[in-house]
């Protein structure tokens, strides 16, 4: 059905290096760049941006190595930045000793390349032997080499990976499991491997041998190992991704596979006390005992499991209530840690496996704010806890739930001045007369009827909830110049679980539009906003969002900022990583979802002479995920309809459009730029 598309005349943009497609971009950023950095207003943003993108006194969040700490870190000094490690005691300090283990800028100036920092793969218990992801400009492939910690250096003749996109883990100090291309016909549709295979220290790729093999038309197969505290190996779970949300798992012990008897809407959590942790985005209704209803943590006993060739009862951890959902879960030592939101605001809990089941221990983190986990050790009782909100800046705080303690360690100094500012919980009523929560961060003396400018910020897909978060950026830039600032709810979305995010699925996608249009109106009737006042931003799924409602209600907003943005969606599943979303969005190859595909798709419902609000569009030459000719294609048609728009193409960046600091700072200068020029000026 996709490829019946009549005059698709910008075909030649999915092109990614192009010289036609190349000389498109360059123009449109040096007519966009000319005009936002010409602003008298985008210098003192830019100043700002960076001071906080690149301040001293940020808090270095770190991750448990081993009984070590690890952190990466970028400043005005170390653009790439600087892969370092301490201790527990000395990062509790006012200035911590920090061990330099890998400096990107020096590598990148030696080897003539620009590496962004992927991440480390470390073998347990001590962490000693790590490979480490190195991706060229930010993109999602990477290459992966292995590193010394003692010696701090790559170990030379050491394991090698060239750039692809691939997923490894050790086994042992001698052998790695890799899923990764082997050879043509070995990636799904949607460029990821689909075969698993053991690789020994010495062998050549060629030489490494199969241990799993899931199909092509599948998006993935993707690997846990198993491990006590101390390091032995137990098993591994393997997960091969039919779809975007559903897995056949099966156990891998003593040399035998076995399939787990389990729904296949399930998200593996964690290994701890010879449990295995899941959440469920269905209800469970085993052979035997109760129902585990839809968004439960339940757990499966690993020996039940070998011994019962795959079947073990679950044992319910915990079942959110309707304004309830769980986000982040990880395992300590001992203990399993998890954050449960109830109505968008955070908790953190620590559950404890015993004779009788799970025993919860609440931990006294603070209320009215979001709790996400940062980092949970496997050799110890600790974890790391961020806590947040709108106008209170992070404060990082150590768990010993073993102890039963929890206590703030580092805080981040206030980025704006909050003062004059106050943070409401608003709901707005959807077209089917669904409650819609939204943030409202405002003014506490606003006019009621004041018609402030006002930047809507949404997302509505993939189970991904938006909670509070300090924004410095946003502070700084917008709410201390008189800015308001709200962040929608909608469907789509996991603030409630698996129901809200399945409300919103492929034909129901329309609900998350309407739940967006519904908040930007109830702004609008409240008097907080006019649409002469009122902008939007999306990234993602939510520049898809953008667009939809951009396209659909133009005459609401005067400022869209459209974000690494999803458009064409009669061809996303031909682009890149597309593949991989169908069970979100629909297959446009089936003709009865294409139908619906080409009703919300902003590429295909742009109209000639409709008064649609300037967008931005923000994307990366190097996003291997999401493809910058969706916001390459909707541009150029809105440019052949003579319909306004500025355009920025970052070269490098990935999917966040933006591989460091300093790319990050300019592209929030040239967004609030944009946003001042057209929400704040007349």
């Amino acid at each position: 059905m996709a490829d019946d598309i009549p005059d698709d005349r910008f075909l030649w943009l999915e092109e990614l290096d192009s010289p036609r497609a190349l000389e498109w971009v360059r123009a449109q950023n040096a007519r966009s760049l000319a005009e936002l950095e010409g602003d008298p207003r985008y210098p003192e943003l830019h100043r700002a941006a960076l001071a906080v993108a690149t301040a001293e006194d940020r808090i270095p969040y770190p991750q448990f190595l081993g009984r070590m700490l690890v952190n990466f870190w970028q400043d005005e000094t170390h653009i790439r930045g600087l892969w370092r490690r301490t201790t527990l005691d000395s990062f509790a300090s006012a200035a911590p000793r920090w061990e330099t283990l890998l400096d990107l800028d020096a590598l990148a100036a030696a080897e003539r390349r620009n590496w962004v920092f992927q991440g480390a793969i470390c073998l347990p218990p001590d962490g000693r032997r790590c490979l480490l992801a190195l991706s060229d400009g930010g993109k999602d492939a990477v290459e992966m080499r292995e590193f010394d910690l003692d010696k701090a250096e790559f170990v030379a003749d050491g394991f090698g990976l060239p750039e692809g996109k691939q997923s490894a883990l050790w086994l042992d100090p001698d052998t790695l499991l890799l899923a990764r291309e082997w050879g043509p016909g070995t990636m799904t549709p949607a460029g990821y491997p689909f075969i698993l295979k053991r690789l020994r220290r010495g062998a050549p790729l060629g030489d490494a041998d199969e241990l799993f093999r899931g199909a092509p038309e599948d998006v993935s197969v993707r690997a846990n190992v198993l491990r006590d505290p101390d390091g032995p190996m137990r098993g591994i779970l393997l997960a091969r991704a039919l779809n975007f949300f559903e897995n056949e798992r099966h156990l891998v012990a003593d040399g035998e596979s076995v399939p787990l008897a389990m729904p296949k809407k399930a998200s593996f959590r964690a290994f701890v006390s010879g449990q295995l942790v899941f959440t469920l985005e269905e209800a469970w209704k085993p052979p035997s005992g109760p129902t585990c209803p839809s968004g439960a943590l339940v757990s499966l006993d690993l020996a039940a499991l070998l011994a019962n060739r795959g079947a073990a009862p679950p044992v319910l951890i915990y079942a959110p209530g309707s304004r309830e959902a769980i986000e982040d879960v990880a395992a300590t030592a001992s203990c399993l840690v998890a954050t449960i939101y109830r109505n968008v605001q955070g908790s953190a809990v620590a559950f404890r496996f015993g004779e009788t089941g799970w025993v919860a221990a609440p931990l006294a983190v603070p209320q009215n704010a979001s709790v996400h986990l940062v980092a949970a050790s496997d050799c110890e009782d600790r974890a790391f806890l961020d806590v947040a909100s709108f106008l209170v800046p992070n404060s990082l705080w150590l768990a010993e739930p073993g102890k039963g303690a929890v206590a703030p360690i580092k805080s981040l100094p206030v980025r704006f001045d909050a003062a004059g500012a106050t943070v409401e919980q608003l709901a707005a009523t959807s077209p089917d007369g669904t409650l819609v929560p939204y943030f409202l961060v405002r003014p506490a003396a606003m006019a009621a009827a004041g018609g402030a400018p006002t930047l809507l910020y949404g997302y509505g897909g993939f189970q991904i909830s938006l909670t509070p978060a300090y924004a410095g950026a946003i502070g700084k830039l917008w709410i201390e110049r008189g800015g308001v600032y709200a962040v929608a709810n909608i469907r789509g979305g996991g603030e409630f679980g698996p129901g809200w995010h399945q409300a919103a699925l492929k034909s129901d996608r329309p609900r998350a539009f309407a739940d967006f249009i519904a908040v930007a109106e109830d702004l609008i009737r409240r008097g907080i906003t006019t649409p002469r006042r009122l902008g939007i931003m999306g990234g993602s799924n939510g520049g898809l969002l953008m667009g939809a409602v951009m396209v659909e209600r133009p005459e609401l907003f005067r400022a869209v900022v459209i974000q690494v943005p999803l458009l064409d969606m009669l061809r996303y599943h031909r682009l890149l990583a597309g593949a991989s979303w169908i069970a979100e969005y629909g297959d446009p190859d089936r003709p009865e979802e294409a139908l619906f595909l080409r009703r919300l798709s902003p590429y295909h419902n742009l109209r000639p002479g409709a008064a649609y609000p300037e967008p931005f569009f923000v994307t990366s030459t190097k996003d291997d995920r999401v493809h910058p000719a969706h916001a390459r294609k909707m541009a150029a048609k809105m440019a052949a309809m003579g319909l306004p728009f500025l355009y920025y193409e970052n070269v490098e960046g990935g999917h966040s459009a933006a591989a460091n600091q300093h790319e990050r700072a300019r592209r929030v200068a040239l967004e609030f730029t944009y946003l001042a020029r057209r929400l704040m000026d007349g």
